[in-house]
């Protein structure tokens, strides 16, 4: 599959990789295309890799991952075009974290919207897929680092979107059964609110290495 991803920071590096890894062709998009972090990722991965701007990397892709800081994600997406998200599955994991009162960070959007319904609401035509976004960045792509089962978090509007979706979680590494499909795009409220907590225990345990367990009689 041909997969676009948005932004060059470490989520988007460590995403990017591993679908180069797995057989997939990424471009990797930029504000501009001659972003130094662009240049050294296309440089240091080689086949399978390129780079180029948002519009480039989202109409080079048939799926599109969106993992820019939350703060920028409509403006990174607005860049990457509506023609170029029309009809594919946008999988978004990014957070609405706001860093402008210092650590911990609060959230810029809660309780009755979200980010991931905001994404959905300016480009109607992409499937929009929230997922990977109460994780950090390493788990993403080996969940099998962790002891014992674990979850991840599924949800948007198209079911067809979805099942894509978790089937690149599988390849990723996450048993089937550990996907929860949390239903429509608004679900995304409820996965975006746990980031609080979720920094709060990064902070006790001094790892971002963890993750929570659904477990049912």
């Amino acid at each position: 599959m041909k997969v676009g991803v948005l932004g060059t920071g470490s989520v988007e590096r460590r995403i990017a990789s591993k679908l180069v890894e797995l057989g997939h062709g990424v471009t990797m998009g930029s504000r501009s295309a001659d972003n130094e972090a662009l240049r050294e990722w296309v440089e240091g991965v080689g086949q399978g890799a390129s780079g180029g701007t948002f519009a480039d990397a989202a109409a080079a892709g048939e799926l599109v991952f969106n993992c820019t800081a939350g703060e920028a994600s409509l403006a990174a997406l607005e860049a990457a075009g509506a023609a170029n998200l029309a009809g594919k599955v946008l999988v978004d994991v990014s957070n609405p974290l706001d860093f402008s009162g210092g650590m911990p960070p609060t959230l810029s959007i809660c309780n009755d919207d979200s980010l991931g319904e905001r994404i959905q609401a300016a480009f109607p035509e992409a499937k929009v897929v929230k997922t990977l976004n109460t994780v950090n960045n390493q788990v993403m792509t080996e969940p099998g680092r962790l002891p014992g089962a674990h979850n991840v978090f599924v949800c948007g509007e198209d079911e067809g979107a979805k099942e894509t979706v978790t089937e690149l979680l599988v390849e990723f590494g996450w048993p089937r059964e550990s996907a929860i499909d949390l239903g429509g795009i608004s679900a995304a409220r409820a996965t975006e609110m746990y980031l609080p907590l979720w920094l709060r225990l990064m902070g006790a345990l001094g790892t971002a290495d963890f993750n929570v367990q659904v477990r049912v009689p």
